[in-house]
């Protein structure tokens, strides 16, 4: 199969030819109708976070339809159309049974780390997280995977693997947003603009996206937010503090960086609580002031909007078939081959959309 593959960072990825091997009992062989490209990618991509070691296929945020399954796998079958979530429960660990499958540090282990699902010859290629989307086909643990009806668009539930997830799970799942709080959100790319969908869903009555870029901005007024503050014209966190009136109860920071993280925990009132959605690079700390502790405010970090995937991720198709949410809207841009790839990661790394996606296959 054709695949993308990544060797080392800044250096623009190309096509190989891949050997997959069968799917394992656990495991189910996927044709990638749609990949979206994502800023944890381009961590790897710029070197911003370390690569795993050796030549891998990243792209993580996916919707294909399962061609092959093992002996063992049951909930899903030949010509079922799915997304693929980059955390693939184990379901037996301690976080599973406690209804934490986001957490699982089982996850992906359906085979021995010698034995490779993709190879270049005689050499193994990895996947990110288990997955590896932008290729022609995937193999991977099956129970990742989430079917999606007959009358949504592949290209569409894609996003939901990753950034929509990501994002509307933060605020409904790991924070409990209420109705009538105040919100602030740093960074309106593709995870942002769903914590402020995930707000507006919420009940938030005050949402205040943050951001360097006007267009990004407009972006963000489109999703619901309600006030909206350039952090190119001046103090951000000041400017947070004025519109709200003192604070913020919620501030989510959705870019993945210590001063980032560090505005939303000052952008919050007394007793306010900041989450950081952003994937922060190692060796990056958080300074909080210790005496900040007295006025009850709260960090806390969201992984993968503490998902439940088989539960939340048919919800979130619903509420976009309802109307309550905007999936289509995200889509800034749409590339048809695999060799775009590189392209459309120029245009992420530029801030020229808010997510794209690329059309692997036919439906």
């Amino acid at each position: 199969m054709r695949a993308v593959v990544f060797r080392e960072p800044k250096v623009p990825m190309k096509i190989e030819e891949l050997w997959i091997d069968d799917p394992a009992p656990a495991e189910a062989i996927v044709r990638v109708v749609t990949s979206g490209l994502c800023h944890s990618d381009l961590h790897f991509i710029d070197g911003v976070f370390p690569s795993f070691g050796g030549a891998m296929v990243l792209g993580h945020e996916i919707a294909g339809i399962v061609e092959k399954v093992g002996s063992s796998v049951t909930a899903v079958k030949p010509g079922d159309r799915v997304i693929a979530a980059f955390v693939q429960p184990c379901g037996f660990c301690s976080f599973c049974e406690s209804g934490e499958g986001h957490l699982c540090q089982v996850g992906g282990a359906t085979r021995d780390r010698d034995d490779p699902r993709l190879k270049l010859g005689d050499e193994p290629i990895g996947q990110m997280a288990s997955l590896g989307a932008f290729a022609e086909y995937l193999l991977t643990p099956a129970s990742g995977l989430v079917k999606v009806a007959d009358d949504i668009s592949l290209d569409v539930a894609a996003l939901v693997g990753c950034g929509v997830m990501t994002g509307l799970g933060a605020v409904t799942n790991t924070a409990k947003v209420e109705p009538g709080s105040t919100v602030a959100v740093i960074g309106t790319g593709g995870v942002g603009l769903n914590v402020i969908q995930g707000a507006q869903l919420a009940g938030a009555r005050q949402i205040i996206a943050v951001d360097l870029l006007e267009h990004k901005l407009a972006y963000a007024r489109k999703f619901g937010a309600t006030d909206t503050v350039d952090a190119s014209g001046g103090d951000a966190v000041q400017q947070v503090l004025d519109i709200s009136g003192g604070g913020v109860d919620y501030a989510f920071e959705a870019i993945g960086l210590g001063e980032t993280a560090r505005q939303a925990f000052d952008m919050t009132r007394r007793g306010g609580t900041a989450v950081i959605v952003g994937m922060i690079a190692p060796g990056i700390d958080i300074p909080i002031p210790g005496l900040a502790m007295l006025s009850e405010k709260k960090l806390i970090g969201s992984f993968y909007g503490s998902s439940r995937i088989h539960k939340d991720m048919p919800h979130i198709l619903e509420l976009a078939q309802s109307g309550k949410i905007d999936l289509e809207g995200l889509i800034t841009k749409r590339y048809d081959k695999l060799e775009d790839v590189n392209i459309g990661f120029d245009a992420l790394r530029n801030g020229e959309v808010a997510r794209s996606v690329i059309q692997v296959s036919a439906e």
